[in-house]
């Protein structure tokens, strides 16, 4: 008995020696400040303990600290969030390349097909192929000119669609309207139709059907589930297990999505071979589904395989829907509550576009006021409390602090835009501070908040974002007036508690407010 009591004293001693010399190698690699971690589990306690408002509980932290960057540890993960610009500059540019990958976890390799695209995948030869891609082949300005037609079509739609529902006693749901305005357009501009069901004509002036309300759904579902904070992420031996029911949700997704992609996608692939193995040649694409599927390598053979375009077709759903639809309606629920910035807002679009005629694509450049309106949500409003993870491929330092290879660093969109360090009256909604310049952009190269973001995994598509956003804005804000439901003195601005959207959906009377003959 004696012998075993001074094994286990041994052991705890040992134990012991062991985290102080751990601590003290932390110490000597001057991490950026943190709370105290557990050996092995780091933080996780707390992480698990705060779910599923982990980004909350990472915000508390850091007022809590009065610091712009600060080190989780998540089991043997380093975590950095910052929220400084200044510091985020040197995440994005000063060590871009070594900070240009990505974590591997269950959702994002799921909705990657094992990392077959553009967004999600580790720095690498696979990543530079889809980049290029992207970049070559779907977001240039010939296609985005070429497509412009099936965009016009969708910003048509919206206004029909919207004109329908303006009743004297209906009300509109804006998130349900802006949400689904953003997925018809990718779904044209990938599909090149709106509905999954080719017996409903594209010109159809009907709102959504059963499929694609589940394809929203299934999205949205989807890019919540990315990243956030699965255990399993930082501890991979327990994929498989389950622990939190995030693997079922994804694979379920994924089953929804596949569904709805696979015989669009396998159709187009059998339309190629059939063409050119007649003898016939490739002709001018109607979509991006199009270029995906008949881009050719060297040896005239395809250039992508069918997982390649499922990702990339997946992807580019994925980078569109959330932040301008989650944009607009956080901007309409603010100028509802000033309608000063709302009337400001018309005038501008009848000063530059007029009642006679709908706002265009071509407008966008001069209506600075309805852009500082959104680059004001983009800024108060992200749809995302913190921004896609980066990770260190070797050793590099930030802000005089180490950040050691394989760590996560991440920039807060809410600490970046609302820090009042840099933003008089963070919490205000105030588009005007946004017009100091001729012409405003929704991209912010500064990085005082996020929304495009910048570096090697900056988003390739502005200037579509651009466009899907500011018409969705204008369309709705020039084709209609809208009020508050009746006994509603001010729109609730209240978050939703694990999320950064409005805790319940915009409600809001819509009435026509141009000639009857530009709804037709």
């Amino acid at each position: 008995m004696a012998l075993a009591t001074l094994h286990i004293m041994a052991l705890l001693l040992l134990i012991f020696l062991l985290l102080i010399i751990w601590q003290q190698s932390e110490r000597r690699r001057r991490l950026p400040p943190g709370p105290g971690t557990l050996p092995i589990i780091g933080n996780m306690h707390q992480m698990i303990w705060n779910k599923p408002a982990v980004f909350r509980w990472i915000h508390r932290l850091l007022e809590e600290m009065n610091t712009n960057i600060m080190c989780l540890r998540l089991g043997g993960t380093h975590v950095i969030v910052v929220t400084c610009p200044k510091i985020a500059r040197e995440v994005l540019r000063k060590n871009d390349e070594v900070l240009a990958s990505r974590p591997a976890t269950f959702a994002s390799g799921s909705f990657s097909f094992g990392y077959k695209g553009s967004i999600f995948s580790p720095y690498g030869k696979q990543w530079k192929k889809m980049r290029q891609v992207l970049t070559c082949e779907i977001l240039t300005s010939s296609m985005e000119q070429r497509l412009r037609h099936l965009r016009s079509e969708e910003c048509n739609h919206l206004v029909r669609y919207i004109k329908n529902m303006a009743r004297p006693n209906n009300f509109v749901d804006v998130r349900y309207v802006a949400q689904h305005f953003c997925c018809n357009v990718i779904r044209r501009l990938v599909f090149g139709k709106r509905y999954f069901s080719d017996d409903i004509p594209a010109s159809s002036t009907s709102g959504p059907g059963h499929d694609e309300v589940a394809h929203v759904a299934a999205l949205f579902t989807a890019l919540n589930h990315l990243y956030s904070f699965c255990v399993s992420d930082y501890f991979p031996a327990l994929v498989g297990l389950d622990l939190e029911g995030h693997e079922m949700v994804c694979k379920n997704v994924m089953r929804v999505l596949n569904r709805f992609h696979d015989p669009i996608i396998e159709e187009r692939i059998r339309e190629r071979s059939t063409t050119l193995g007649n003898g016939g040649e490739k002709k001018e694409a109607r979509d991006f589904l199009d270029v995906l599927v008949y881009l050719e390598d060297a040896d005239g053979q395809p250039l992508l395989t069918l997982e390649e375009i499922r990702a990339q077709t997946m992807e580019m759903m994925f980078a569109t829907i959330d932040n301008p639809s989650n944009a607009v309606e956080w901007a309409l629920a603010e100028m509802m509550n000033k309608p000063e910035v709302l009337q400001k807002a018309i005038d501008e679009l009848d000063i530059v576009v007029g009642k006679d005629r709908l706002v265009e694509e071509s407008d966008i450049p001069h209506l600075n006021y309805l852009k500082s309106c959104i680059r004001e949500a983009f800024r108060l409003h992200p749809y995302h409390a913190l921004n896609l993870p980066h990770v260190a491929t070797a050793d590099t330092t930030i802000a005089s602090y180490t950040v050691p290879k394989d760590s996560h660093v991440i920039l807060s969109r809410i600490g970046l835009g609302r820090n009042p360090k840099i933003w008089n009256e963070p919490l205000e909604f105030w588009p005007e501070r946004h017009l100091n310049t001729g012409n405003v952009l929704l991209s912010e190269p500064g990085l005082r908040f996020v929304s495009f973001s910048s570096g090697r995994r900056g988003c390739p598509g502005i200037s579509l974002g651009t466009s899907v956003t500011m018409m969705l804005f204008a369309r709705m804000l020039q084709g209609f007036t809208w009020t508050k439901p009746p006994g509603i003195e001010r729109i609730n601005l209240q978050e939703g508690n694990a999320s950064l959207a409005l805790a319940e959906p915009l409600v809001l009377h819509a009435k026509p407010r141009l000639a009857a003959h530009l709804y037709i």
